[in-house]
């Protein structure tokens, strides 16, 4: 323990002397804030803001997350083929403050959907732009390749670190401010983003040998490869699960449990609390060990994790079970960013884009289910379904374990 606590500190003490890093963890604090004011509540709002039905609000979601995969595709290609991705960055957040300021002040389903899928589906792509410049400046750096999954955990880790208190907070300002005020939050910290992107964000990252023509792939080509097909399916069934979660979550609380918008807000400050630990222990884990061992233990532990929150019967139940949801977070959604950089090492934008896409792709899923399963079985089975998603990637994982050591063993033999 002793020696990881030293390692931790000495590799947080070499991320911040890498040129730009400081600023684009900075960022990714204030992109952290405007994601942790808004997801928690995204159901309470069209449900019982706009007046939405389970089932609209469903097709609502869908709409919005397919606007979001086909815009942040076409940007992942873009900024790939570019030697700065400054501007898009700016561009992506500028798009979040209109889009979360549409939020605030409208009511009506048609421009509430119109926003969210331009202006948020632009939005979309800040989350892999981010990733992928973090991931530029670590390459460009002295330091050693198996080093980068610990690097970019920090850089996730920040992420984390601004839902410790975020959702908790922004159950206040729902409180006392409504919708309008969480908006505007959101959209006031995109606009941080931009700003701070804008004028202190001047380090440029020159096109590596080989990455035009990389970037020129046919999407699909680099798809439908086995490994990269495999895990895309893996983690839209995590996603998926995520997503009926995080829509399920304030209503199962609220109304299966009798909880309040307090205890909402208090079982999303949970898990973060969690994952800061959990993913600097992950990320030195990974600098030691193989990330695929790694990502399918995640998923295992995502399925107990929706299991146990199937036999839940009061909301203080969930805060220590949260802790399992802190854990298999900060795999799929920690270490699993550099795992898929790992595919495409010349491509950051579009390996972070496909790993982002294979989250929208569980969300439209989970959209699309989640006012049938909730409407027809109740707020508590949407969790069984849950688990079974999660069941179903840990099996996939495995299997494409089980078949790479097949591989190797017979490539030995030959």
């Amino acid at each position: 323990m002793g020696t990881f606590i030293a390692s931790t500190k000495h590799n947080v003490k070499t991320a911040m002397g890498i040129q730009g890093f400081p600023i684009i963890l900075l960022v990714n604090i204030f992109f952290g804030v405007s994601m942790s004011f808004v997801l928690p509540f995204n159901s309470m709002f069209g449900i019982d803001e706009v007046g939405m039905s389970n089932t609209t609000f469903g097709i609502f979601m869908l709409v919005s997350s397919l606007s979001g995969i086909v815009i942040s595709t076409i940007i992942a290609k873009l900024s790939d083929r570019i030697p700065d991705r400054k501007i898009i960055l700016v561009l992506c957040a500028a798009a979040g403050v209109i889009g979360y300021l549409g939020f605030a002040f409208s009511r009506d389903y048609f421009v509430l959907l119109a926003f969210s899928s331009v202006f948020l589906g632009i939005s979309s792509s800040t989350f892999a732009q981010v990733f992928a410049i973090g991931r530029e400046m670590l390459t460009k750096s002295d330091m050693p390749p198996k080093q980068l999954p610990f690097y970019m955990n920090i850089l996730r880790t920040i992420f984390a670190l601004a839902w410790t208190v975020g959702p908790a907070i922004a159950s206040y300002v729902l409180l006392y401010l409504g919708f309008v005020g969480l908006y505007v939050v959101a959209a006031t910290a995109n606009a941080c983003v931009a700003v701070i992107t804008l004028l202190f964000l001047h380090r440029k990252v020159e096109a590596k040998g080989g990455k035009a023509s990389q970037a020129d792939l046919p999407l699909r080509q680099i798809m439908l490869q086995p490994t990269i097909l495999i895990n895309l399916i893996a983690f839209t069934c995590i996603a998926t699960a995520n997503t009926l979660n995080s829509m399920n979550m304030a209503q199962f609380v609220t109304k299966e449990l009798g909880g309040s918008g307090e205890n909402v807000g208090l079982i999303f400050s949970i898990p973060p609390v969690f994952e800061i630990p959990f993913m600097l222990g992950f990320g030195y884990m990974a600098t030691r060990m193989k990330s695929d061992k790694l990502i399918r233990l995640g998923a295992f532990i995502a399925f107990v994790y929706f299991g146990a929150l199937y036999f839940t019967e009061a909301p203080w139940h969930i805060y220590s079970i949260q802790i399992l949801s802190a854990l298999y977070i900060s795999i799929t959604n920690g270490i699993a960013i550099t795992y898929f950089q790992d595919f495409l090492p010349d491509m950051p934008g579009t390996a972070t884009n496909l790993y982002s896409n294979s989250n929208k792709a569980g969300n439209m899923i989970g959209f699309m289910l989640f006012g049938v399963i909730a409407d027809s079985f109740g707020y508590r089975n949407v969790y069984l379904t849950c688990a079974l998603f999660t069941l179903a990637a840990a099996v996939l994982l495995v299997a494409l374990g089980r078949s790479k050591r097949m591989q190797v063993q017979a490539s030995a033999s030959a």
